[in-house]
């Protein structure tokens, strides 16, 4: 960790403790006021404003630190316990886990208006995909607790996570944010509940939904590569027929070219017979004249 790490930190966890709409100028003033430690002025220059998503579970964390941990912690005790269990029970467990991610969205929502901040189901969606993938994966329980998020995460507990990428700084990760003022909420409690069969469909939905997206995917690659071949082609195409024209325009002079041409040669063939002629007559007056004067001898 740099000299500067600790402090930038410090003014990190108070910037984005603030409303998303007094961030960046507050932030911009303290900038301003390190400006004589210009290394760590540059550093809270950078810091990133949070979305929208990301302040509202920034937010929760610093009102909701407990029930955050415990959100955590069954995180950690369903991927111990997924990995004795069979089909059924796993469905189960998945059921639950988002019954409480569902829950725990809708409180970080109702912080949120408190605070006078509109949250749409757009981003009610992207704050529940964090919460989530705080659960699956522990490098985003990392991120989520450091309340210095800047953007939203997602994680299906298998793939790796860029976490460093959506944290204000990289030493984020290991941090937890303080807390702020303001009455706790009940946490919703994890019940199990019976499999009626929704879960399966639900299952088997996003999965028929995952298969199709693969294949909107693949289509769209496949797309896209023919719309590019198409566009070579026509660009090839229109250069090919530029080409056409300028030889038939090249044609058409070449054309015009011969028939002066022609025209000259029939005139200069006309002249070349009538100089052969003359040519001829003085020959045969030279000769004469030339008997004549031999004769004189």
């Amino acid at each position: 960790m740099s000299a500067e790490s600790p402090a930038l930190l410090e003014i990190a966890d108070e910037l984005y403790a603030l409303p998303q709409e007094e961030f960046t100028p507050l932030r911009d003033a303290r900038a301003k006021e390190l400006k004589a430690d210009r290394k760590l002025s540059a550093a809270v220059k950078k810091l990133k404003k949070p979305s929208v998503a990301a302040w509202v579970v920034n937010h929760f964390v610093r009102r909701e630190a407990e029930q955050v941990e415990q959100v955590i912690a069954v995180g950690v005790a369903l991927r111990e316990a997924q990995e004795g269990m069979d089909a059924a029970e796993l469905r189960a467990l998945t059921k639950q886990r988002r019954q409480l991610t569902a829950a725990v969205t809708q409180e970080a929502r109702n912080l949120a208006r408190d605070e006078g901040v509109k949250v749409t189901q757009a981003v009610a969606d992207q704050v529940e995909s964090t919460l989530t993938a705080a659960l699956l994966d522990p490098e985003c329980a990392r991120a989520v607790r450091s309340g210095l998020l800047t953007g939203s995460l997602a994680s299906t507990g298998v793939d790796t996570v860029d976490v460093a990428a959506a944290v204000a700084v990289p030493e984020a990760l290991g941090f937890s944010a303080s807390p702020t003022t303001g009455e706790p909420s009940t946490p919703p409690a994890l019940h199990v509940v019976p499999d009626d069969g929704r879960a399966r469909k639900r299952d088997e939905a996003e999965s028929a939904l995952a298969a199709a997206q693969e294949t909107v995917d693949e289509t769209k690659s496949a797309l896209t590569e023919a719309t590019r071949e198409v566009e070579e082609l026509q660009a090839r195409s229109l250069q090919l027929q530029s080409e056409i024209d300028e030889l038939r325009r090249k044609l058409t002079e070449l054309e015009s070219s011969a028939e002066e041409t022609d025209e000259a040669l029939e005139e200069a063939e006309e002249s070349q017979g009538e100089a052969e002629t003359a040519y001829s007559a003085a020959v045969k007056t030279r000769d004469a004249a030339q008997r004549a004067l031999d004769d004189l001898g």
